[in-house]
């Protein structure tokens, strides 16, 4: 599951409001999640490659606190994580029941894993805080997640916040929220990004110097060819 390091830090270099209009441009219109946003240790931004898990509306006799001990289990599942994943959790957006807390999130961390991302929520807020593993959710709860939910597995499709993620995709996470790229088109993607993100850095300078906004962003021809002979300059 590791990503190459140019694609990475070429991803690391765009926002995600950046590499949403380059996937908006080649036609993929959901792929930033509702609900998960930056919680906890979620200063910078993280890429790798999703680790997906899921989760289905609580059954009486499945979801109790034996099942903690199933094989099917979140506990099972973190165990599976590799080194570098970015761990995601189809948690339904049902936000009345924490599908993890400060013990599973520290072994996350202690083995590797970049970050956690759900459309649902966590507890024990103050240990997770602690553990220092980067979490994006939807807030915090103190009920455990057999409360209103029921783990059946992990690294199969899922659909979180509204958006479908797939095993291998790539997260791309930051004060924004979180953006998933296809796995098939994570390098066409990093490329436009740092193309776009040099062309906006170009158009802010321009604003700064007074320039108006119609032409030059989005470009008209003649602005194209002024940003093409600069940019050649370098």
């Amino acid at each position: 599951m590791t990503l190459d390091k140019t694609i990475a830090d070429a991803l690391r270099a765009a926002s995600t409001a950046t590499i949403t209009t380059v996937l908006l441009k080649k036609g993929v219109r959901r792929c930033w999640m509702k609900g998960p946003m930056p919680a906890f240790n979620a200063t910078d931004k993280m890429v790798g490659r999703a680790f997906t898990l899921r989760f289905v509306p609580a059954r009486e006799d499945l979801a109790t606190p034996e099942s903690w001990a199933s094989p099917t289990s979140t506990r099972a599942a973190i165990e599976d994580m590799p080194e570098g994943c970015i761990a995601v959790v189809d948690s339904m957006g049902v936000v009345d029941a924490g599908i993890f807390g400060d013990i599973l999130t520290a072994r996350m961390k202690k083995r590797g894993v970049a970050a956690l991302i759900t459309d649902g929520v966590i507890r024990d807020a103050v240990g997770v805080e602690g553990t220092n593993l980067p979490v994006w959710c939807a807030g915090v709860a103190a009920p455990p997640s057999v409360a209103g939910l029921t783990f059946v597995g992990w690294q199969e499709p899922i659909g979180c916040g509204g958006v479908a993620i797939f095993p291998d995709d790539v997260i791309v996470a930051d004060r924004d929220g979180v953006v998933v790229i296809p796995a098939a088109m994570v390098e066409e993607v990093a490329k436009a990004a740092v193309e776009q993100e040099r062309y906006e850095l170009w158009v802010m300078r321009e604003v700064e110097k007074g320039v108006p906004l119609p032409g030059l962003y989005p470009p008209n021809a003649e602005t194209k060819a002024r940003y093409e002979a600069e940019v050649n300059k370098v």
